[in-house]
């Protein structure tokens, strides 16, 4: 499994308006985390003044500079991976199936599913039937389901996500709301454009399968210095430090295939009023593609990837911005089943009858890729395995 962060930034000259001393200590203190944000300012003489203060005290890097739309908070974007590679001993196997009653846990946090190599569904069997939405975070990883193996007609037999929504069907918008000042509509515009965005990078079958990922693109702000750049640059010419798997779940067709034409999908967004007078979403989904090999073998196994995003619609009255567009603040990935320190932009998984071994294979902790319990970035490091797929 492999864990990608990537916070954006940016710089340019000030506007009108005046900004406090607090909102400036923020943003340092921000820059100081691992998560580093990028986003509009209101810059003023003063704005700069306080800058240049700070700097003097807290000794900032040369990268820090002021502008009319966007506060750079400490350069381009660093980003870390964390690799989970090779399938591990399916927990299922040592551990008996758990019959639960999802209606007796909110939101049914933890997943629950006993398995059915038929994929059909039943209202009067909870381990078929489909899981309510996510509402809130989990408290735990999925229960363990039957061991089963999962075939061209059943693709998700063995897997917790056999229970979960179909595709963009589990990408569930909260209602619209007013914020304050901030109207209903564009309330709701931010989280369509949120969702256009999860969709394709995730979803679309074209992109899945290595194309350009246009529709998620359209929805990045291009005045957000760097963003659509290094996007761009990502997918010309795939590197470890500037990948596309950032950001998009993408396959070699000439490797690997989808197995059918079904993606599940599992999460839940959010939204509030952001630091920056505009409507902030938060996005945290896993998606379950199972796969086949190109060359025409059956053997089908599945790549779990989980992501986290932060989008900020900013008030386009205030700060220089694209009306409409969405400003991209951060960006994690979790990615489990597929290939340890391969930098060509796609992913890799590995199939039971190829899982290396020997001085070949992974030696760093099992994790289960399904637990959307835990934060993305805090797990541990190195190439590992996955207890199941």
């Amino acid at each position: 499994m492999s864990d990608r962060r990537s916070e954006q930034s940016s710089g340019d000259e000030p506007s009108s308006s005046s900004i406090s001393d607090e909102v400036w200590q923020q943003f340092l203190s921000d820059s100081e985390r691992d998560i580093r944000k990028s986003a509009p300012k209101e810059p003023s003489a003063r704005a700069r003044e306080v800058t240049q203060r700070l700097k003097k005290q807290k000794g900032e890097p040369e990268g820090w500079r002021t502008g009319p739309a966007w506060q750079e908070m400490n350069g381009r974007a660093a980003r870390r991976r964390k690799a989970w590679a090779v399938i591990g001993v399916p927990l299922a196997i040592a551990v008996a199936v758990v019959a639960m009653r999802p209606s007796l846990i909110p939101g049914d946090p933890f997943g629950s599913s006993a398995g059915s190599s038929s994929g059909a569904s039943s209202g009067t069997d909870s381990a078929t039937s489909p899981l309510p939405d996510e509402t809130a975070a989990p408290t735990a990883p999925p229960s363990a389901v039957a061991a089963d193996t999962p075939t061209l007609a059943h693709p998700f037999a063995g897997s917790p996500a056999l229970r979960w929504a179909d595709g963009a069907a589990g990408i569930v918008l909260p209602k619209a709301t007013a914020l304050g000042a901030i109207p209903k509509d564009r309330v709701e515009l931010a989280l369509q454009q949120t969702k256009k965005l999860l969709v394709d990078a995730n979803l679309n079958p074209d992109v899945v399968a290595g194309a350009r990922p246009e529709a998620a693109l359209s929805v990045l702000d291009p005045k957000q210095p760097h963003v659509l750049d290094d996007l761009d640059s990502s997918l010309r010419s795939p590197s470890k430090t500037r990948d596309p798997l950032f950001l998009f779940s993408r396959f070699d067709p000439k490797d690997v295939k989808l197995a059918g034409k079904v993606i599940k999908t599992r999460g839940r967004i959010t939204f509030a009023k952001g630091k920056f007078e505009g409507v902030a979403v938060h996005a945290d989904y896993t998606f379950v593609y199972p796969v086949v090999r190109a060359d025409g073998s059956t053997e089908v196994t599945r790549t779990i990837v989980r992501r986290v995003i932060d989008v900020e619609l900013p008030d386009a009255t205030r700060y220089q911005v694209t009306p409409g567009r969405l400003t991209l603040l951060r960006y994690d990935e979790d990615a489990g089943n597929s290939a340890c320190d391969i930098d060509d932009g796609y992913l890799h998984p590995q199939f039971p009858s190829q899982a290396p071994t020997g001085s070949a294979a992974p030696t760093g902790p099992s994790i289960d890729p399904y637990d959307r319990s835990h934060q993305l970035g805090k797990g541990p490091q190195g190439c590992g395995t996955v207890s199941r797929t």
